[in-house]
């Protein structure tokens, strides 16, 4: 409907010479509202120098609108439209879903275009911990959310092992091994503290057990470094990420591609020295002040390979590429845009979603972390104690600008108070009624089934909520806000709770009615079973 109605009003502002651009249509909060409205007559009113309700009469006057779709529609004061669809439309979106099934939901705004999603990109010195998590969750659902939008998505993981924490990383580990051969060591300023080295060092003893004091770094940092990453993709996998790319920031140097970029601003007058440092003169673009490039060291910022990254990006074609970044990057990536928009190139197409930080809570008491301590909680940790499902829904289920505070007695709980079990447990509830129903004769006959008497107010409830679905993807899409869809989806199950209150699905005195109620839980299971594998969570059949 909602499609059907945007196309006959756009005609129609087109037909009167009116703007369409700023035409909206929205769900009313209220039922007696109808199913969509739209605020059009109130948006033109400046425009047209005409009173709203004058717009909306004319805009509507001579509008045919199907009757098998539209049954009915109003002009409230001060201009507002609301149209209601017809009991047949509805209905009949069941047996639409029915014949869609996994399909259910898919859209086809990213045929034919490619989309590129970073995330993660955890430089390989630790094991990824809960604060890693959200990221990681937040970037591959909105992969999957792309996907299901049609578009052709690559994963991608962008990492940098050189420079002073991989260096940091070889002396620990290093430190980490002598101790092991019964050396009393140090270990370096600022290294790294965490048991998960003394495991690794205990790996690299059993293979090579004869390196000394004198045995040159970069070994200990190999191996630490390939070490780790075997860790952090086996941690990935336990939550069904795999990223499609893996970008060493150190080819960017070995391309020659930052000395590019340098060559660049450089012609573009864009560059100057201080202090021994280079300088991006961003004031000249509209910032505050001016970036450092290069230290006076000679080591280059994490904002000049981020440029030269993002420059190969764009030539790489992505129609889409979106950028998970923690709240760390939000002073930098504007400075990377800014870069290539002076260098010429296309920019628009890259969107940031940046996350805010996680907390996480054990009986009320906030656990500190610290990635070079010994006192972090690792993701592997967390999905032992509450399982990838959990994991997974409580890392969305709030907004990425907002902070997050993971509840892990919460999230332990088998009870209607844990929203993934309420999700999981509202799937399996309609295959035991599925079950039941089979057992006294009335399996699912969604083909014969007369869906005209799904008619009742909760019923018509949970039929509207289940024809949302589709339109909650697309939103998460143009917004990049994944949390939109594990709220529809407990939304979903509330109606579908209500409805199985209120209602007898399986009513032998009543077998035509019961058929209609069994072929509407068939497609409500569709809608959940399809919105828990856009999010990569398990529906269930039994619990």
């Amino acid at each position: 409907m909602f499609e059907y109605l945007t196309t006959q009003l756009t005609a129609r502002l087109e037909q009167l010479g009116w703007p369409t651009d700023r035409l909206q249509l929205s769900r009313p909060k209220k039922a007696e509202n109808g199913d969509w409205a739209s605020n059009i007559a109130m948006a033109l009113a400046r425009d047209l120098k005409r009173a709203p309700m004058q717009i909306a009469e004319e805009l509507m006057d001579d509008l045919i609108l199907d009757s098998g779709i539209v049954d009915k529609y109003e002009i409230l004061n001060p201009g507002f439209i609301n149209f209601f669809q017809s009991a047949d439309y509805l209905t009949a979106q069941v047996r639409n879903i029915l014949n869609e099934k996994d399909d259910f939901g898919k859209g086809d705004y990213g045929n034919g275009k490619t989309a590129q999603v970073e995330f993660v990109s955890a430089n390989p010195t630790g094991p990824l911990t809960v604060g890693h998590g959200r990221q990681t969750v937040l970037g591959d659902t909105l992969a999957n959310i792309l996907s299901w939008s049609g578009y052709e998505v690559t994963r991608e993981y962008y990492f940098n092992n050189a420079g002073r924490q991989m260096r940091l990383l070889g002396e620990s580990l290093k430190a980490r091994y002598l101790e092991l051969k019964g050396e009393s060591i140090t270990l370096p300023d600022g290294g790294y503290e965490g048991r998960y080295l003394i495991e690794v060092a205990k790996a690299l003893m059993a293979e090579q057990p004869d390196l000394t004091d004198e045995t040159e770094i970069d070994l200990f940092k190999s191996f630490a470094e390939a070490s780790i990453f075997s860790i952090i993709k086996s941690s990935l996998e336990r939550i069904n990420v795999v990223h499609d790319v893996f970008y060493n920031e150190r080819s960017l140097y070995e391309a020659g591609k930052i000395d590019e970029v340098l060559d660049i601003l450089k012609e573009k007058d864009l560059l100057y020295d201080k202090d021994g440092a280079t300088w991006f003169k961003t004031t000249e673009l509209g910032f505050e002040q001016d970036r450092v490039l290069v230290k006076s060291s000679g080591e280059p910022t994490y904002r000049l390979p981020d440029i030269a990254y993002h420059r190969e990006k764009v030539a790489r074609g992505f129609d889409l590429v979106v950028d998970v970044f923690g709240a760390d990057h939000i002073d930098a990536y504007p400075d990377v845009l800014s870069a290539l928009k002076v260098m010429g190139l296309k920019h628009e197409h890259i969107q940031v979603v940046i996350h805010q930080f996680v907390t996480l809570l054990r009986s009320g008491e906030v656990v500190k972390m610290s990635t070079r301590k010994a006192n972090f909680v690792t993701l592997d940790e967390l999905i032992d104690e509450v399982g990838a499902d959990v994991v997974r829904y409580f890392y969305i289920m709030r907004s990425a600008s907002s902070h997050l505070n993971f509840d892990l007695d919460l999230a332990k709980r088998q009870t209607e108070e844990n929203p993934v079990f309420y999700l999981q447990y509202a799937h399996a509830r309609i295959s035991s009624i599925f079950r039941r129903a089979e057992e006294r004769g009335l399996a699912s006959d969604s083909v014969n089934a007369d869906l005209d008497l799904l008619n009742e107010e909760f019923t018509v409830a949970l039929l509207n909520k289940m024809l949302e679905f589709p339109e909650v993807l697309d939103h998460c899409r143009r917004s990049l806000e994944v949390h939109h869809l594990p709220s529809y989806l407990f939304d979903l199950a509330t109606a579908l709770h209500k409805f199985y209150t209120e209602y007898k699905v399986i009513d032998l005195e009543k077998p035509e009615l019961s058929k209609a109620r069994l072929a509407l839980l068939e497609a409500v299971q569709v809608t959940l079973r399809n919105g828990l594998r856009v999010l990569d969570i398990n529906a269930p059949d039994q619990m």
